[in-house]
C-alpha cells in the first residue's frame, strides 16, 4: 500500500473508533431500555390509531 493509503485508512479507523466509543453507550442504554413494553399499544400511537378508526366509519 502507499502511504497516502496508509494515512487515509489510519484516519478513517481512529474516527470510526471515536464514534463508536461515543455513540455505543447510547445505543446500549436505548437497547436496554427499549424491551417489552407489554401486550398494545400506548400513549399517542394508540390514540393516534383510535381516532383513525373512529373517522373511518
Amino acid at each position: 500500500m502507499s502511504n497516502r493509503t496508509y494515512n487515509s485508512l489510519s484516519i478513517l479507523l481512529r474516527i470510526v473508533a471515536l464514534t463508536a466509543f461515543f455513540v455505543g453507550p447510547v445505543g446500549a442504554y436505548a437497547y436496554a431500555n427499549a424491551g417489552d413494553k407489554g401486550p398494545g399499544m400506548t400513549g399517542a400511537g394508540f390514540v393516534l390509531y383510535m381516532s383513525l378508526q373512529r373517522n373511518s366509519l
